[in-house]
């Protein structure tokens, strides 16, 4: 057995519905597969007495989980006052709209396609519900759209797909950008190094209690595929599905689309840079 520590970022174990840290609370959606891990976790964050909440990221349109979520929070004695999405993709954001109708709140997204009111979200908002402190973050690489939040009672980030709790996220070319994503786990890294980040509540997979290292592991994962998809054009691998099987053998064969987007991202940076 893997000793959790010795793992990127040290995932916490197993992914549980519950208290996380202080202020956030998951909710694990009924949407496990190879692409989402354990499932979409959703996230009721609210200051500690404070009879108000905010929830990042309600899930997929799924009517048990969303009264899940509702119900959680009303047991702690809050209501939800606000939703909050990362990103767009379903497995985040298709019960939104559903979502709003239970709780009557507002949905601040940063595509304004994904709001349901008049505010939206944009880097260097400050979110503020019933006591409670949350920053965004533009984090944008996986989609266009893709952003965290900066929890700083907690010194917490949640992260949506930007950092995942187990293995790496895919760059969804053409909407995700490899140069967009490499700034954002930089962005991200300073968080751990200047405010002293050092919890990650990610969309997919277990709490990661080492920011800093789930973010460099990332930065190294990154560069390294980089190189091997470099090395791989220049060994006469011209398409992204031959690059794919060259770099990604290990990798199981269900994945490899997804692997496909990540390498069209990858060789549209190198080509963007000159390199191949």
């Amino acid at each position: 057995m893997t000793d959790a520590s010795t793992l990127p970022g040290q995932p916490r174990g197993q992914v549980l519905s519950g208290p996380a840290t202080e202020r956030a609370v998951n909710v694990l959606a009924p949407n496990a597969s190879a692409m989402t891990l354990d499932g979409t976790n959703t996230w009721i964050v609210a200051e500690p007495g404070s009879d108000l909440a905010v929830v990042i990221d309600p899930g997929p349109l799924d009517d048990g989980h969303l009264s899940t979520v509702v119900d959680t929070a009303e047991k702690a004695g809050r209501r939800i006052a606000l939703t909050l999405l990362t990103h767009g993709h379903p497995d985040h954001a298709e019960g939104a709209a559903r979502f709003a109708e239970l709780t009557r709140t507002r949905v601040r997204a940063l595509d304004p396609a994904l709001r349901l009111g008049d505010e939206g979200l944009a880097a260097g908002d400050v979110i503020t519900v019933g006591g409670l402190e949350l920053r965004v973050v533009p984090t944008p690489g996986h989609t266009a759209d893709s952003l965290s939040f900066h929890l700083p009672a907690d010194r917490a980030v949640l992260t949506g797909d930007t950092i995942l709790g187990r293995g790496t996220t895919v760059v969804a070319h053409p909407d995700g950008r490899l140069g967009d994503y490499l700034d954002s786990l930089r962005r991200l890294r300073s968080l751990t190094v200047d405010d002293g980040v050092h919890t990650v509540l990610p969309g997919h997979g277990p709490v990661l209690e080492d920011a800093q290292g789930a973010v460099e592991f990332y930065l190294a994962h990154r560069a390294h595929r980089l190189a091997q998809v470099e090395t791989a054009v220049e060994d006469g691998y011209r398409t992204p599905a031959e690059v794919v099987a060259h770099v990604y053998p290990d990798v199981d064969r269900s994945l490899w689309p997804a692997a496909e987007l990540s390498v069209r991202a990858q060789l549209d940076y190198l080509a963007e840079h000159g390199l191949i």
